[in-house]
């Protein structure tokens, strides 16, 4: 018979599994994170950092339209390739928990014997919870997805709705700093201040540190302009 575990414990084929559910849910290659909102900071951000870059190599603002286009049409591709790479990863992984549901049910109740224990269920109680989640398939099925992958299915927007978010932060960011050109010294400035709202709405739904996050973006921004900025001036 088949080793599902592969020679190895319940705990850690739990824990293999959790890795291989986070790598499946990673990015490829990519800074945008699952989601719309998150696609929308991100390319907001990014159209804000390559408009000051551009406009400091090339000082004409004639050459932002055709640039913020074209920007325009990789980001919203790419976040829609990424994300249906992304759902891509997800399938396998769903038709491979399917089947190891299917033809090693065994190793699948001592998985979730394991789990369950670990959140303090034991003796009966546990064997009856084990038994009501064995005896339905589908309900299984979402349980090892969620449990033992690690899968949250409710932050995995469409890939079509990431590439409006994605395209949206850029016409709203391309706009903005485009406008700025007019004045002085505004397009860094809104460059500036895009990055910086941008890495905070972004820290902030991923529930990380907001000061330390911006502070971080912005610097990078800075170091970035200022080596672009002083070689040029050679």
């Amino acid at each position: 018979m088949h080793d599902h575990f592969k020679g190895k414990t319940a705990p850690e084929h739990l824990k293999e599994a959790r890795a291989k559910g986070a790598a499946a849910t990673g990015e490829i290659h990519g800074t945008e994170a699952p989601g719309t909102y998150v696609a929308f900071c991100d390319s907001a951000k990014e159209t804000a950092v390559y408009l000051l870059l551009l406009a400091t190599i090339f000082p004409n603002p004639k050459f932002f339209p055709l640039f913020l286009l074209a920007l325009l049409i990789w980001k919203t591709g790419r976040s829609a390739l990424l994300a249906y790479s992304r759902l891509e990863r997800l399938h396998r992984l769903i038709e491979e928990e399917r089947f190891e549901i299917e033809h090693h049910r065994e190793q699948e109740r001592e998985e979730l014997t394991e789990m369950y224990a670990a959140k303090g269920l034991k003796g009966d109680l546990l064997k009856k919870v084990i038994d009501v989640l064995m005896a339905d398939d589908n309900r299984l099925l979402a349980i090892m997805l969620e449990e033992e992958l690690g899968l949250n299915f409710e932050s995995f927007d469409h890939p079509l709705m990431q590439a409006l978010g994605a395209g949206l932060g850029v016409i709203l960011a391309g706009g903005i700093a485009f406008g700025a050109t007019f004045l002085p010294y505004g397009l860094p400035i809104a460059s500036f201040c895009i990055t910086g709202i941008s890495a905070a709405l972004m820290a902030k739904r991923r529930k990380n540190e907001i000061t330390p996050s911006t502070v971080w973006n912005l610097s990078l921004v800075a170091l970035t302009y200022g080596v672009i900025y002083f070689i040029g001036k050679l």
